[in-house]
């Protein structure tokens, strides 16, 4: 994480960026300094129509303004005290995941058909709003399957009012990847513009519409940058707000895997690194479905088999 300490410099301080640039800039995204040192020379281009030298010293400028730098471990950790957990309630994904999935991070569910992802999503959701009733949840929707119906029989199951979690909860359907880019990047108006509490961000699912659109291998360096970009930015909205972001993810059958499961998540290397904590989801015995985390920063690999039920999630 880059430590920052900002001098109280606003946009309209840096050279070049009067009222008008300024406004171009939070409109595009980059609220504030710190957006604008950590941004690159073309997003700054594309976001206020400057030129290419113009954007590089509006960055340097930004830059020069903050203390960005190196930090120790101390401080380090003294931040990641501040990380919250949000419980599933089932003992053991909540003992799989140390407590629950984090803030200020990016946790990706991958599994085929069925296999539980979309459930986890929604029982989160609730989840999220039982442990601190002021938050809110962001669910970005980009396969029509988010159903207020499952988050009533959930918050129901948690003794919430139903009605309540549902107004809690800021839903946005997703039509092509360029429409869920731009709904990612409109979380931060949430927070700061409408000024809600966003404690989790859902993306269900995150790859479906750069799989669909980008069909072929001539058609994937780009769909690869595309998908670079927001994970980035989930990633930013993550980090700057301390906000836990959950994705699920599809799969795809590996044919040239001769040993074990030949299954693994669509989006390559992008996703996998992306992704702080990636859990896969299989289907088990007599309708059970088992969760196996397989990578973590600090985690070890773990299982932890769960049911799904009528208006709540419980342990085998």
């Amino acid at each position: 994480m880059t430590i920052a300490m900002e001098k109280n410099v606003t946009l309209e301080d840096l050279p070049g960026v009067g009222a008008a640039t300024a406004e171009k800039l939070i409109s595009a995204g980059f609220g504030d300094v710190m957006g604008v040192a950590v941004a690159t020379v073309g997003e700054i281009v594309e976001a206020a129509g400057m030129t290419e030298n113009a954007a590089r010293k509006v960055i340097q400028a930004a830059r020069e303004a903050l203390e960005m730098g190196f930090e120790s471990g101390e401080d380090v950790y003294k931040r990641r005290l501040e990380i919250e957990k949000i419980s599933f309630g089932v003992k053991s994904l909540d003992e799989m995941l140390a407590g629950g999935i984090e803030t200020g991070a990016i946790t990706e569910a991958f599994g085929e058909f069925g296999s539980g992802k979309t459930q986890l999503a929604h029982f989160l959701a609730v989840r999220t709003i039982l442990q601190d009733p002021e938050s809110y949840v962001v669910y970005i929707d980009t396969e029509n399957t988010f159903r207020p119906e499952r988050i009533r029989q959930f918050a129901e199951g948690q003794n919430l009012d139903p009605d309540e979690v549902l107004r809690k909860i800021k839903v946005a359907r997703a039509y092509n990847s360029d429409h869920q880019m731009l709904l990612a990047e409109k979380v931060e108006d949430l927070i700061k513009k409408q000024g809600l509490k966003v404690k989790l961000v859902i993306v269900d699912s995150l790859t479906s519409h750069f799989r669909a659109e980008f069909v072929g291998r001539g058609t994937l360096a780009e769909r690869q940058q595309k998908l670079n970009k927001h994970m980035h930015t989930l990633l930013k909205i993550a980090d700057s707000n301390n906000i836990a972001v959950f994705v699920t993810n599809q799969v795809m059958a590996k044919p040239d895997t001769f040993f074990g499961d030949p299954t693994q998540s669509i989006g390559g290397h992008i996703v996998g690194h992306s992704s702080t904590f990636r859990i896969y989801l299989r289907k088990g015995k007599k309708s059970s479905r088992v969760a196996k985390l397989i990578d973590s920063p600090y985690l070890p690999e773990g299982e932890a088999a769960f049911m799904v039920e009528t208006d709540k999630i419980r342990d085998l």
